[in-house]
């Protein structure tokens, strides 16, 4: 998630009352939030496009991660979420005070997570971060 760090970097960095809301038009606004911890007890994201169904906001998708440092800055998923087609999965979580990790899955969550960088840069969403981006 090359182009989420990068958008974090422009912000300022990863801190607990981080809110960013990227407006891109004809996409959908992407959201960018520090969420508390992840399962590994780390600074965690969610991530997330966020249109609209009968009044109700739906993500499509969120997903969050992890802020790592080690090796240098990365994100590493542990959760995928989409309201329109009600799915959410963890593919890493604490259950029961045990880590559980759900291999395959989780290799699922990276592989998509690369394609949305993807395509979150082709879409421009780095260049249509503002300081009016910023929330919180």
């Amino acid at each position: 998630m090359q182009t989420v760090l990068d958008i974090l970097k422009r912000a300022g960095g990863y801190r607990p009352t981080l809110s960013l809301k990227i407006e891109n038009l004809p996409f959908m606004a992407l959201v960018i939030e520090a969420i508390g911890t992840g399962p590994m007890g780390l600074p965690a994201l969610s991530v997330a496009h966020y249109g609209e169904q009968n009044g109700d906001l739906m993500r499509d998708p969120e997903m969050c991660f992890e802020l790592g440092f080690a090796g240098g800055p990365h994100l590493n998923p542990w959760y995928w979420r989409n309201d329109y087609v009600a799915v959410e999965q963890w593919s890493r979580n604490i259950v029961r005070d045990h880590y559980v990790h759900l291999i395959q899955l989780h290799e699922q969550h990276i592989r998509f997570a690369k394609t949305w960088d993807n395509n979150l840069r082709l879409q421009g969403f780095a260049d249509a971060f503002t300081d009016k981006s910023i929330r919180g």
